[in-house]
């Protein structure tokens, strides 16, 4: 899951779409440093994270990416997922797009705790292109990828270009992500509940 969906499925409290926004950035074991709070919800991210990677719809969705860039289909999937998500919001909240995404950057923005030193630079760029609502477009999903394969992974990678894959396979994807998302909200709210 990219960012987008990860707020999404964090649910209702303002701790848990923050650490499921900031959760890739925060490395070791938790606190990290952060308060109990955002630490949990940090942990819900990388506990939807684990979910997805294990999910038989999320699996064939990685399956449908070329060969050539299998290694690196996990990547396109969660931006894929953030498309599809975005794409049919209003199928999944009531809520318009434009106002859940400046809702994020505001409870971003308003955070009293210290975040993640590396997100910063991050949000600053998020907040100013709303990045969260652009992942409505395909050309922004290719446009972010690229951008990925130069900036973001420091190796030789085949990123570049992969915004192309989701064309090609849009239906099967598709398919994909309306089987999982159920599955990812039902989970989602079980850990929650689980607190």
């Amino acid at each position: 899951m990219n960012y987008l969906a990860h707020a999404y499925l964090a649910g209702p409290l303002a701790a848990d779409r923050i650490g499921g926004v900031i959760g890739d950035f925060v490395k070791g074991p938790l606190p990290a440093g952060l308060g109990d709070a955002l630490a949990a919800g940090v942990s819900l991210h990388r506990r939807i994270d684990s979910f997805a990677d294990s999910h038989p719809a999320f699996r064939r969705s990685r399956a449908r990416i070329s060969d050539a860039r299998r290694r690196v289909s996990g990547v396109m999937v969660d931006m894929f997922y953030d498309h599809l998500l975005a794409l049919h919001w209003a199928h999944f909240s009531p809520e318009p797009l434009a106002g859940f995404t400046a809702d994020t950057y505001r409870l971003i923005a308003a955070c009293a705790e210290p975040l993640p030193a590396s997100f910063a630079p991050v949000f600053e760029r998020m907040a100013a292109h709303d990045w969260l609502a652009s992942y409505r477009d395909a050309a922004n999903v290719a446009l972010a990828l690229d951008r990925m394969a130069r900036f973001r992974l420091h190796r030789p990678n085949p990123l570049a270009g992969a915004g192309d894959e989701l064309h090609a396979a849009f239906d099967g994807l598709q398919a994909d992500f309306f089987a999982f998302i159920p599955d990812a909200l039902a989970f989602a709210a079980q850990v929650r509940a689980s607190r």
